[in-house]
């Protein structure tokens, strides 16, 4: 199928809305981003240095993970957003003067290198890509 049969170049197209299926799935990795940013909260903070680490890779291993799965940036993006609204969440103080994180260099680390990770992994990810054999010019 050529690009001329579909309507135009791929990148040209209107964007649809994901299916039932992948916006399940797309849910699923926003629920599993905030498991992992809650988990990450406490162990970066028990075990330091390695806590830290194990913490940052867990991150970056569901985000490119999800991104690999989902064979699209959404599947990085989606995590990533579980994520930060958990660890935002996390880091408001409440009224009786409770708060998750302490203001050290650890909890910085962790809530910088996140955010690092999360766009560096749906930078990696991959992106609208046409299908079939035609899709170099000149063919």
């Amino acid at each position: 199928m050529s690009p001329a049969d579909r309507g135009g170049p791929l990148l040209a197209q209107p964007l649809r809305p994901p299916s039932a299926g992948r916006f399940a799935a797309y849910l699923g990795l926003f629920v599993l981003g905030a498991v992992v940013a809650v988990a990450g909260a406490l162990v970066q903070a028990a075990w330091f240095p390695g806590g830290l680490l194990l913490a940052l890779a867990g991150a970056a291993g569901l985000f490119l993970g999800g991104a690999r799965a989902a064979r699209s940036r959404a599947g990085a993006v989606a995590p990533a957003a579980g994520w930060m609204v958990a660890v935002v969440l996390l880091t408001a103080s409440r009224p009786e003067g409770d708060f998750l994180f302490a203001a050290g260099g650890g909890s910085y680390l962790f809530l910088l290198g996140g955010m690092a990770l999360a766009v560096i992994c749906a930078t990696l990810g991959p992106g609208r890509q046409p299908d079939g054999d035609d899709v170099r010019l000149g063919k």
